[in-house]
């Protein structure tokens, strides 16, 4: 039987403060948690009960142990999760001051475990068969996991719902500028596409939420997805349907997590054939929840508590 879902690219270790409003230095107690985008993505549907896979790899370490033991206990499958001799597990940190600001600290040197995916070393027939493939800007940021994410795009050629997650990060760019012609050849393999508008703004060139989502369609997506913040979230899809859905009301604890848990619920929604607005509404739901929670991966949200805060309006 193959998966509802295989996502590609980072993992990690977050290490998050236990203390909010405080800065790092002086922060004395952290939690330690799985983490990274595509692997949060991956948890996330899985609590949503999608059979799930991430294809990542992790430093041949303590951490890299870690991160399997936690992804088993998520229900992930980790046949594809493969260690890298001499590279560390790569861990985040973050500073937690409720609303809206979250710094994030990012140790991925000398190079990240997650950038070394090999595209001979990949299940294709896996990909293909996926219900939903799930990559992310992050991957086509270095050699070898650039080519292997376009190959595993090429290889799928939008056979069901391949889901690209723009995942602007300039850090992890040597160029940044390089980035642009990089996005659009992923998008030309791409049935969704998703991002803030910092995100869309590298893909496309556009800000502006209506213009951005066309520039994603008019690269091939058949379905673009632009979050716009406090202004709630944009879909629009290639037959002409769209949906503008607002945030949910939420006391922000942590924020960091919120867009996995859009994705993960955004993939349960496609895969259940719903229309529009509710797909928007539940997933945005999903990371209004997260985003009342410290962590991430553990703090993806039940078909209950989601119905539940649709329902209400709200988080509780």
């Amino acid at each position: 039987m193959g998966y509802d879902l295989i996502t590609m690219g980072r993992i990690g270790v977050d290490l998050y403060p236990l203390q909010t409003g405080v800065p790092l230095p002086q922060v004395t107690s952290f939690g330690k948690f799985l983490g990274g985008s595509a692997t949060n993505v991956a948890v996330a549907a899985s609590r949503l009960g999608r059979r799930t896979a991430v294809i990542t790899r992790t430093g041949d370490d303590p951490f890299g142990t870690y991160l399997h033991g936690a992804l088993q206990g998520f229900g992930v499958d980790d046949r594809w999760v493969t260690p890298v001799p001499g590279l560390p597990t790569p861990v985040t940190f973050c500073e937690v001051f409720p609303p809206d600001d979250f710094p994030l600290y990012f140790y991925r040197q000398p190079k990240a475990p997650d950038l070394e995916i090999d595209a001979h070393e990949l299940d294709l027939d896996a990909i293909r068969e996926a219900s939903v493939f799930w990559v992310t800007g992050t991957g086509l940021s270095e050699e070898p996991s650039r080519t292997a994410t376009l190959a595993a795009l090429a290889h799928r050629d939008k056979a069901g719902l391949t889901v690209f997650d723009l995942d602007w990060r300039p850090m992890f760019w040597k160029d940044p500028e390089a980035a642009r012609p990089f996005y659009a050849e992923a998008l030309k393999h791409t049935t969704v596409a998703v991002g803030n508008l910092d995100e869309v703004e590298v893909a496309t060139g556009v800000r502006t939420p209506r213009e951005a989502a066309q520039a994603l369609l008019d690269a091939g997506v058949e379905l673009a997805v632009v979050k716009q913040g406090p202004k709630g979230v944009l879909a629009v899809d290639s037959k002409g349907n769209e949906a503008e859905v607002p945030p949910l009301p939420v006391n922000v604890l942590n924020g960091l997590g919120a867009g996995d848990a859009f994705g993960g619920s955004l993939c349960h929604g496609l895969l259940a054939g719903w229309d529009l607005e509710k797909i928007m509404r539940h997933a945005n739901a999903a990371g209004a929840i997260v985003a009342s929670r410290l962590e991430c991966s553990s703090a993806m949200p039940t078909v209950t508590e989601i119905e539940d805060a649709v329902a209400a309006g709200a988080v509780k």
